[in-house]
This record gives structure tokens, sequence and C-alpha cells, in this order.
């Protein structure tokens, strides 16, 4: 189990993230129209069914989020055969649609943001595979 730890520690992350966009709804809308418009307070010039649809939309990112990372968690705690390569499969499926979207649309920034986490997850996954094979 512990060759699945530093991939723990990024679902741990995302969690966390996660949790953020859902409970933190004032700081999430801040953060990403400082993200996608440099400007923290962009957004809050919308009107007011616009700033709560985002708001909404946020929320369910986030829950959604918190459940990919629990449903991971659980497989690598449990010591699940071949949990990393779920772990994978998953990131990779949500990664390449959502990243070539928000470069179709001209969130570049989200694209940044993606890589980002594809990466701390590519990371994970490289020890978890790594043990794993010398075990085999």
């Amino acid at each position: 189990m512990a060759s699945t730890r530093p991939l723990q520690l990024v679902c741990w992350g995302t969690l966390a993230f996660g949790a953020a966009l859902l409970l933190l709804p004032s700081l999430t809308r801040e953060g990403f129209s400082l993200l996608i418009f440099g400007d923290a307070h962009a957004m809050n010039a919308w009107p007011e069914a616009a700033r709560w649809y985002a708001t909404f939309l946020h929320g369910v990112l986030g829950a959604v989020m918190v459940g990919w990372a629990v449903g991971f968690l659980v497989a690598l705690r449990q010591a699940v055969p071949n949990a990393w390569w779920v772990v994978a499969i998953s990131v990779a499926a949500w990664y390449g649609p959502d990243t070539v979207y928000s470069l179709a649309l001209g969130a570049w920034q989200n694209a940044v943001l993606n890589t980002v986490f594809a990466a701390l997850f590519a990371a994970g996954l490289w020890f978890a595979r790594t043990d794993q094979l010398k075990e085999a």
C-alpha cells in the first residue's frame, strides 16, 4: 500500500479542491473569474441569474470531484488489484475531452489548470504503477 501513498495524496487534494468548489461559492466564483477573465470580480457584474447558474455549476463540479476522489481512495486503500489503472483511465477520460473543449472555447486557462491536475495524477500513478510492476 505504501506505493499508492503519493497517488492517495493527489486524490485527497482533488477531494479538498472539490469540497472548496462546493462549500466556498464566493471564493470559487472569484477564483474562476480571475482565472478566466483576469479579474476576480468580473462575474459580479453578471446578471443575478447568470451568477447563480455559475455558482450552481461550480457546486455540481465540486460534488463530482469529491465523488471521483472518494471512489479512487476507496479502491486504492482497499488495495483493489490494478486500482491505479482505474484511476489512469478515468483521469484520461476526463482530461482529454475537458481540455479539448476548453481550448475550443478559448478557455486556455482551464486547459492549464487541467494539465496541472493531470501532471499531479501522472506523478502519483507513476509511483503506483512502478511499485506494482516490481511486485509482479
